[in-house]
């Protein structure tokens, strides 16, 4: 019997994060997933890149990963959004508010390759890995799990973070609401001729957001929004159809663009839990909620849960109190409901408003930016809410520690 205070169901960038960060604090912490820990920076990974809030990189600096990875990042100076042909834009630039850069922008595979060094070097984390949950019995007195593998894991609490798909989630007969949008993102990398100046663009076109987000090395991440019924013709396009297409959406700012490495296609979808716990179990992440990548908040709220998650747990262990107790997880239910409402409901929203081609409706998004972009006020507002500095923060996400 493998004995642990904590069980962590999926050590993606979410889970692996908080277990970290459970660990770090002193906190025996047992990690399940079904993929190996790997430290290569493998290209052929996810392909995908996060915009990490200034907010979230200091959880990520709490978990004692930044160190790691901002070797790895370009940071986000600019973030310009405008609406097709329009003239109208919004403009964000970092010195109107004279606190840093919005955040950094960072290859998944990066993510993935840090966390796995970390939990070669953390104390008090144990990695079952590849492995997986056959069996969990969650009673009034802990958790007990049995791994495909055979060791039997007992625990205070278990922590769903096993993505949108979650089974630990299913069996504990937490239901989900979900939609399907009629859109796929297709990603990409491209290297270019001119330097992207650290400016994040997002251009809204009829189909939905096309983004061009700054990497390193005279490099972007591209995130192109396209009608589901059209995304695997634009998939199975011939390289020099395809660097067509892209280069027509991506403009000439950039110079010469060039595909740097394979392209994904990732159908969207919007998806919510109908509670974030149950008895001795908490959800985080993509497990309690998945939205349109829109505002590219996704890895940032499942962040945003685990630093709120391992407050939480943390200044509960420190009183000495049960961490799978009710009253522990209904505080972590409680101070994130209103925050994840309100992301999805706004990515939801943005994306209906600006994924179309009708006049009145761009007429009201044109003036919408303009105005935004003139009143410093308000500016400034959606400036510090891109940033992650905005709403009932936890202590790691002002710049503190976590005890």
């Amino acid at each position: 019997m493998h004995t642990t205070e904590v069980l962590v169901v999926g050590g993606g960038l979410v889970g692996g994060t908080l277990a970290c960060l459970l660990s770090g604090s002193g906190i025996h912490t047992t990690i399940v997933d079904r993929a190996a820990p790997s430290e290569h920076l493998d290209p052929d990974y996810d392909g995908r890149a996060s915009a990490v809030a200034l907010g979230t990189q200091r959880v990520l600096a709490g978990a004692g990963l930044w160190h790691d990875l901002a070797p790895a990042s370009s940071p986000i100076r600019d973030i310009r959004v405008s609406d097709s042909d329009s003239l109208m834009f919004l403009h964000f630039g970092h010195d109107d508010l004279d606190i840093g850069p919005f955040g950094y922008m960072v290859e998944n595979r990066y993510l993935r390759a840090a966390l796995s060094g970390l939990f070669r070097a953390t104390d008090c984390l144990d990695v079952f890995a590849p492995d997986s949950l056959i069996a969990l019995e969650r009673t009034s007195c802990g958790v007990t799990a049995r791994l495909e593998s055979g060791p039997h894991i007992q625990a205070n609490l278990v922590i769903a973070s096993d993505g949108k798909m979650s089974q630990t989630r299913t069996e504990a007969g937490i239901g989900v609401t979900q939609w399907s949008y009629p859109q796929s993102a297709i990603v990409c990398t491209i290297a270019h001729e001119k330097s992207h100046e650290h400016i994040a663009h997002e251009r809204f076109l009829p189909a939905g957001p096309f983004a061009v987000l700054p990497l390193r090395d005279n490099r972007s991440n591209i995130v192109w929004t396209a009608k589901r019924a059209l995304a695997p013709a634009i998939m199975a396009l011939s390289a020099s159809d395809f660097h067509f297409e892209l280069s027509e959406r991506v403009g000439g700012f950039l110079g010469a663009i060039e595909l740097a490495g394979p392209k994904w296609c990732y159908p969207l979808s919007l998806q919510f839990a109908a509670r974030t716990t149950e008895k001795r179990l908490a959800l985080a992440g993509d497990a309690a909620h998945a939205m349109h990548p829109i505002a590219g908040q996704g890895l940032n709220m499942g962040l945003r849960d685990a630093a709120a998650l391992a407050e939480v747990l943390f200044d509960a262990h420190r009183l000495g109190l049960d961490m799978g107790s009710a009253m522990v997880l209904d505080r972590y239910a409680r101070w994130r409901r209103f925050d994840n409402t309100l992301m999805l409901a706004a990515t939801d929203a943005l994306n209906r408003l600006f994924s179309n081609d009708v006049p009145p409706l761009r007429l009201a998004r044109d003036i919408g930016l303009a105005t935004i972009n003139r009143v410093p006020p308000v500016k400034r507002f959606f400036m510090r809410n891109a940033m992650g500095l905005v709403g009932d923060l936890p202590r790691l996400m002002r710049g503190e520690a976590l005890g």
